[in-house]
């Protein structure tokens, strides 16, 4: 990280304010030199700028005002946090316009650093695990904010949704923005009557007054920045409940047009397709549930903590289960479970697409095993495919496609070392050892070689980390594409390849 020392690198050599400076450098406690600013990212090193030192969240709680018409955003956000280090200064990322900041009740001063960071200075130095409660209120139009030249902000004709991976929180509320600080969240927001404003876990309650409405949700289990959204609009709001007793809230836009049916054949089915999963990863771990589509023209999804972000688009063709398994998988392995840093997104995204290949198998459209062959024999070995490596495949290549398909090649490559038994012990016991907090592909490894008993660090280098083909013998030694001829196609292959374009952030 670059030291930001800021101001306090003056002209250290003028003699005249020498005795003076020294001084005042006498006239502070000794105990005063502990306090430093914390650091302006979380350590990320695909992101460095991305998160802040210094402190950790545990609730988020803001309250907002849309209007759909402009839309200009108000919002006041107040932050629970704990100190973790002696801070004289700490950041937040965030990218809208700050009228006010309060530490602890008292104003504190504040600006603006870099491209979404907003410094502030408490009117007194924060020791080392204080409680800290951080008022920010702010207004601004998200739509017009851009950080690395780029929005996650998206306008519709009826409002504005704020969905994106990394990084979303910036556009709309003032965050610690990295999966390693997760938090509770309680999210309301004004806004005009027959508009609605959707965001994740449950609808505590709604109450109209002078034309507008408010709209209160709260996520009472530790969610990412990232994994927050927020989507205002005119929006068909369906409810029910899994066979497991979840509670299910679906909206789709009043404009989805002739993708309406599509959607709702696929999205209706979350709930059981949330029961399916839960018999290979575990007891469903929220008590929230649904999917929402917003008339947006972005290509992909988003595994929006209990309630997934789909685009219109994703439902062109027809109805898509495949990628509401995809984004339901994530409700574990990402969400409940989230990456110690983004080079660990193979945790994430392989075992999200190898879910798809296992609702291939539950629908009789092709077995994990001919996936895993047929993605082997599509890419020949000079194809780039093979140059990324899942495991670590580099901030440009976060969402390349291999991280998903090769990814889940991997994942058949270590069932078929392990054993069925082994394997699906993992995939269970994995989101249940970790769960509400953070873990990395080592993590990954040591807990599948801990339940299996036997050491994976060749297979996971070969099928992981190698920018190359795993050779012939290696695929055959993993029981992959064993066959003499040509592996066919699956019948469900094109469904999967159809929700490739969502992950193009």
């Amino acid at each position: 990280m670059p030291l930001r020392l800021g101001a306090f690198v003056h002209r250290r050599i003028i003699a005249p304010g020498a005795l003076a400076a020294a001084s005042v450098l006498l006239a502070i406690p000794a105990s005063a030199a502990s306090y430093s600013p914390g650091a302006p990212g979380i350590g990320d090193p695909y992101y460095p700028a991305y998160g802040n030192g210094g402190y950790d969240v545990s609730h988020y709680d803001l309250r907002l005002k849309y209007q759909p018409a402009t839309d200009e955003l108000e919002g006041t956000a107040t932050l629970l946090a704990r100190t973790t280090q002696d801070l004289s200064r700490f950041d937040l990322d965030f990218l809208l316009e700050v009228s006010e900041v309060r530490v602890n009740g008292a104003k504190a001063s504040f600006t603006t650093s870099g491209e979404h960071e907003l410094e502030i200075t408490p009117k007194s130095p924060l020791p080392k695990g204080t409680s800290v409660t951080v008022v920010v209120r702010y207004s601004g139009v998200p739509s017009s904010k851009q950080a690395y030249g780029f929005t996650s902000w998206h306008r519709t004709p009826d409002g504005g949704v704020g969905a994106n991976e990394p990084e979303s929180a910036w556009w709309w509320f003032p965050s610690n923005d990295h999966p390693l600080d997760k938090a509770t969240y309680d999210v309301s927001v004004l806004v005009p009557d027959g508009s609605q404003a959707i965001s994740n876990g449950t609808l505590q309650s709604t109450s109209s007054r002078l034309g507008w409405t408010r709209w209160n949700w709260r996520s009472d289990k530790p969610q990412a920045t990232y994994l927050a959204t927020l989507a205002v609009g005119k929006f068909d709001i369906t409810t029910g409940t899994t066979e497991s007793g979840i509670p299910v809230i679906n909206a789709y836009s009043k404009d989805l047009g002739a993708n309406d049916g599509a959607a709702r054949a696929s999205i209706e089915r979350t709930g059981e397709v949330a029961d399916w999963l839960s018999e290979y990863f575990g007891p469903y771990p929220y008590n929230a549930l649904g999917g929402y589509v917003p008339d947006t023209t972005t290509g992909y999804a988003l595994e929006t903590q209990t309630r997934p972000y789909y685009s219109p688009r994703q439902f062109a063709n027809g109805s898509n289960v495949s990628v509401v398994v995809h984004e339901l998988a994530h409700q574990w392995y990402g969400d409940l479970v989230s990456v110690s840093g983004w080079k660990d997104i193979w945790i994430n995204e392989g075992f999200a697409r190898y879910a798809q290949w296992l609702w291939s198998e539950h629908e009789d459209e092709g077995t994990a095993q001919e996936l895993a062959d047929y993605v082997y024999d599509s890419h020949p070995a000079d194809d780039p495919f093979w140059t990324v490596k899942p495991g670590d495949p580099g901030p440009e290549n976060q969402f390349d496609i291999a991280v998903y398909d090769r990814g889940a090649l991997a994942i058949q490559a270590l069932r078929n070392e392990i054993g069925d038994d082994a394997f699906f012990a993992v995939l269970k016991g994995w989101p249940q050892k970790y769960a509400y907090g953070n873990a990395s592909v080592a993590d990954f490894q040591k807990y599948a070689e801990d339940v299996s008993g036997q050491s994976l660090s060749a297979l996971f280098d070969t099928w992981l980390f190698q920018p190359t083909k795993p050779a012939a013998p290696a695929a055959r030694a993993a029981s992959i594409a064993k066959a003499s001829a040509a592996p066919q196609q699956p019948k469900s292959w094109k469904k999967i390849a159809a929700t490739n374009e969502v992950h193009a952030h």
